[in-house]
């Protein structure tokens, strides 16, 4: 019975995962409504009921902060546009907007809307340049799908690069306007 009091060193690591992932949860949702100038450590500590330095037992800085939900943001888009890109079946045009309806939902949660209200513009400049490289993938992938489409008829002839930087920029400002409790779903 004693030995039920301590945990194994997996669930310890899987419960310190859930704990980091909470804090950066947070303190996306609070550089979202807040921004991340006006957000200090100890918001994000009071949102979570907890004390500053427990912050820094899971990150070392706000700027790590940021550029992990940035980065997690940027991730979960990659993923969707490189399941797209690699999917057989569908026109190019079919898959694209499957795409952006998974682009849409995506940067309506926490870690999306946190990159897109937020981004990774306040964070030093060698930090930026790995998510940056991270943005032109998810380009590359948008324009390839276009291109698909256009290749086989679905999408027509147009500037590849013009329509990926539309549709995004359409897409990503629905971070700015679509209020979750209100009438229009995602």
């Amino acid at each position: 019975m004693a030995t039920a009091l301590w945990k194994t060193p997996a669930q310890r690591e899987q419960e310190r995962a859930l704990k980091r992932e909470a804090v950066l949860r947070v303190a996306a949702q609070a550089f979202a409504e807040r921004g991340f100038h006006r957000t200090s450590l100890d918001d994000v500590a009071e949102r979570l009921n907890v004390t500053k330095p427990t912050i820094y037992h899971y990150v070392r800085s706000k700027d790590e902060i940021l550029f992990e939900c940035v980065r997690i943001g940027l991730e979960r888009l990659d993923a969707a546009a490189s399941a797209q890109a690699r999917r057989s079946g569908g026109s190019g045009l079919e898959r694209l907007m499957v795409l952006w309806t998974e682009y849409a939902h995506i940067v309506t949660e926490d870690f999306g809307r946190c990159l897109i209200l937020v981004g990774e513009d306040p964070l030093p400049a060698e930090t930026r340049k790995d998510l940056r490289a991270l943005k032109g993938k998810i380009d590359k992938r948008f324009r390839g799908l276009i291109e698909a489409g256009i290749a086989d008829g679905s999408i027509r002839a147009c500037d590849p690069k013009l329509l990926a930087f539309a549709a995004a920029g359409a897409l990503s400002w629905i971070a700015r306007w679509h209020d979750s409790a209100g009438p229009l779903s995602v």
